[in-house]
């Protein structure tokens, strides 16, 4: 992949709408990508930052060279060989996918700054916004242009939708709205101040390939270092930092359905619980309340999703889960073992649906040697096997064959 690491940049004015002020330094530097073919064909964009700048206010002088760390790694690990990025002003990262067509470059840019706004502010609503079309680069200045809301609906995994209107952004230093202040962030048994943040991944019924909804991709990050903490190192926390970090989950769940502004409501949403919250007592009554109000803001109803059960004997799985079966579409059980023999050893936990992610790097037939015994003995334990990140439409189409019904695909 090739970057260049922009050198300290200068601070400049804001721009006035469609104009990005680009830094002393690197106006050369993007010259070679001023060619009006290219940018025309929607391959040059731009990333922006402002929403955090404005959301840290004062801090944000402390905080951005942790912010601009954190974007560098994520565009280095994500954009292709052939690609290229740098930043160019205080703000703003200029990107070029010269391998993917407008709307599937712009809708990775988007995927990329939701990413970035999740993990400082907690939410990406104003991803969309955030992504701009170049459309010439003139005497140190970029022009730009509004994302297509088509590549929004990419970016989300739809065929197309339009464009959700941002909501404005938090004057600086203020509380977030809605009951995620409630519970992130929080300060742990440790001492470590930890925040909880959340994407969602599209999820696809396979008999007739319709999206069900989303299922959410919690994260849990130490505040002090912008740290994301290990599956390992979550698992260790305190049973009531870990019920903390749960009651986040749902609650972040809940504010992203009332945030969605599209005209229809979403079937679904998966929300991930972990079994040693729900087996307190004082965390299944809230856990009740919260499901039962993410079930009023969808169609169909929650699926809950419950990690941390492969050793869990099936009747104490049962009993932790009876109270909130009637606040829920579904009641699925997350395998980190996909051995058969561990899956079988579910049966008669009361679970609905059991899901496995995909392992990495499997080409077609081993997907498939691998995926024939563990649905074979997922089958037994439940009427629906939910299969996370295969790696393409003709993988998931392998997965339904042999009984799969659920499937999320890997970002493009």
């Amino acid at each position: 992949m090739s970057t260049a690491a922009a050198s300290e940049l200068e601070v400049v004015a804001a721009p006035p709408p469609g104009l990005r002020l680009v830094s002393a330094g690197v106006e050369e530097s993007l010259q070679r990508f001023g060619d009006a073919t290219l940018l025309a064909a929607g391959k040059v964009n731009v990333i922006s930052l402002e929403a955090i700048e404005s959301h840290l206010g004062a801090r944000w002088e402390l905080k951005r060279d942790q912010v601009y760390d954190f974007t560098r790694r994520l565009l280095e690990r994500s954009i292709g060989p052939g690609g290229f990025f740098t930043r160019v002003s205080t703000t703003d990262f200029f990107i070029v996918h010269p391998d993917l067509g407008r709307l599937a470059g712009q809708a990775a840019c988007v995927r990329y700054l939701r990413e970035v706004l999740n993990h400082f502010l907690g939410e990406d609503t104003l991803a969309a916004a955030g992504v701009l079309q170049v459309t010439s680069i003139t005497n140190g200045q970029l022009s730009a242009q509004p994302l297509d809301a088509r590549a929004k609906a990419h970016a989300d995994g739809e065929p197309e939708l339009e464009e959700e209107t941002p909501e404005p952004a938090a004057p600086a230093g203020a509380a977030p709205d809605g009951p995620v202040a409630r519970w992130s962030p929080f300060v742990a048994a440790d001492g470590r101040q930890l925040r909880v943040t959340a994407s969602l991944e599209p999820v696809y019924e396979l008999k007739g390939f319709t999206r069900i909804g989303f299922r959410m991709i919690r994260r849990v990050i130490n505040v002090r270092n912008e740290e994301e903490l290990s599956a390992q190192q979550i698992a260790q926390l305190s049973t009531a930092d870990l019920l903390r970090v749960d009651l986040a989950t749902v609650e972040r769940g809940i504010g992203r359905l009332r945030a969605d502004r599209s005209s229809e409501q979403q079937l679904s949403l998966i929300v991930p619980l972990s079994y040693t919250s729900l087996s307190s007592q004082k965390g299944r009554p809230e856990f009740a309340k919260q499901l039962k109000e993410a079930g009023g803001l969808v169609r169909l109803g929650v699926i809950c999703e419950i990690t941390g059960v492969d050793d869990v004997p099936p009747g104490a799985l049962l009993a932790a889960t009876s109270l909130l079966r009637p606040f829920t579409l579904l009641l699925a059980g997350r395998m980190s073992s996909s051995a058969p023999q561990a899956v079988v050893r579910m049966e008669g936990s009361g679970l609905q649906a059991v899901s496995f992610d995909c392992p990495a790097g499997l080409d077609d037939a081993e997907l498939i040697q691998w995926a024939t015994p563990t649905i074979k003995a997922a089958k037994r334990v439940a009427k629906s096997v939910m299969l996370y990140r295969a790696d393409s439409p003709r993988q998931a189409a392998a997965l339904a064959s042999l009984g799969a019904t659920h499937v999320s695909l890997k970002a493009a």
